[in-house]
């Protein structure tokens, strides 16, 4: 759960005192918060750190944000009960979990995080964020086929909202998708008689996969 006091109840917590006097030491300018004096009773985020006469009340976390790979054949979980998980081949010390899920069968971007709050601002709406993906399918791909694509497919009850796709080659296409039914693009492609051989989903929002390969990483500022 995310940390999201006031600085008044962290003191009395920390320094087991009154709320009155807690108060006073705030408004005396007494009480830092990254390195700086405040004077009023703010809210307390999770990378913040607090200190009140040398003594450090709070260190503020470090967050992680990193650009991973996930290859084909993995579940996006970190349940080690469950066979060919994520977290068992997952090469980073820190707990950390993944931003934007991906089938066992498709590969690609994920966002891997210590950072609850990008959760909220990157996916918690439905249809909020763009996420692209290049898709390799058994049979040559036609105009028509690019039309019902992009106009939506009545899968799992209704119908997908319209997106963006765009034929790469005779068997690849790119599509951009605003929302994430349950194997979307899989059962799409069903659905108009062609299947996936290859799915990578190459950008999630502003973040891009680049020129990663299966299981490698990068770290984002």
């Amino acid at each position: 759960m995310t940390f999201r006091k006031r600085l008044q109840y962290l003191l009395v917590k920390r320094l087991q005192i009154s709320n009155k006097n807690a108060l006073a030491l705030i408004l005396e300018g007494k009480v830092l918060v990254n390195d700086t004096p405040v004077f009023e009773n703010v809210v307390i985020n999770p990378e913040d750190s607090v200190v009140y006469e040398e003594q450090v009340l709070k260190e503020g976390k470090q967050f992680l944000y990193i650009v991973y790979y996930k290859p084909r054949g993995i579940e996006t979980t970190l349940n080690l009960e469950i066979e060919d998980n994520l977290k068992a081949i997952l090469p980073f010390e820190e707990e950390l979990f993944p931003v934007g899920r991906l089938d066992k069968e498709s590969e690609g971007l994920l966002i891997l995080t210590n950072d609850g709050r990008l959760f909220d601002k990157t996916l918690r709406s439905e249809h909020q964020t763009e996420k692209e993906y290049l898709v390799t399918v058994d049979k040559i791909i036609d105009e028509d086929f690019i039309q019902k694509m992009s106009e939506g497919i009545t899968i799992l009850g209704r119908k997908t909202l319209p997106c963006r796709v765009e034929k790469v080659n005779e068997f690849t296409f790119k599509i951009i998708l605003i929302q994430g039914m349950n194997r979307q693009i899989r059962r799409m492609c069903y659905k108009l008689d062609y299947e996936v051989l290859k799915l990578v989903r190459v950008r999630i929002g502003e973040v891009k996969l680049e020129d990663l390969t299966s299981n490698e990483f990068r770290y984002l500022k």
